[in-house]
């Protein structure tokens, strides 16, 4: 799958999601979505069900750490390599 379209998928489930209201254009691909306080353990658990679902992927532990899920570009790094 195009970096481009699981970037834009992950945006519109964050948008709709999490920050409802929210100006779109301020959620950019280097955004700190974990260490920017935007995701909390609870939402980034929410997160990680729905790229595991929407991929068809699996997460081992260690990549639900803010080294791979901070931004939306570590986000389509991270999917792309279970792809």
């Amino acid at each position: 799958m195009d970096a481009e379209e699981i970037k834009k998928s992950v945006k519109e489930f964050l948008l709709t999601e999490f920050l409802q209201g929210e100006d779109p254009d301020a959620l950019t691909e280097t955004t700190p979505l974990i260490t920017g306080g935007v995701l909390d353990s609870i939402a980034t658990l929410k997160l990680v069900s729905f790229l595991e679902e929407r991929f068809k992927i699996e997460l081992a532990a260690h990549e639900t750490s803010p080294d791979f899920l901070d931004t939306l570009n570590d986000i389509a790094t991270l999917v792309q390599g279970k792809a």
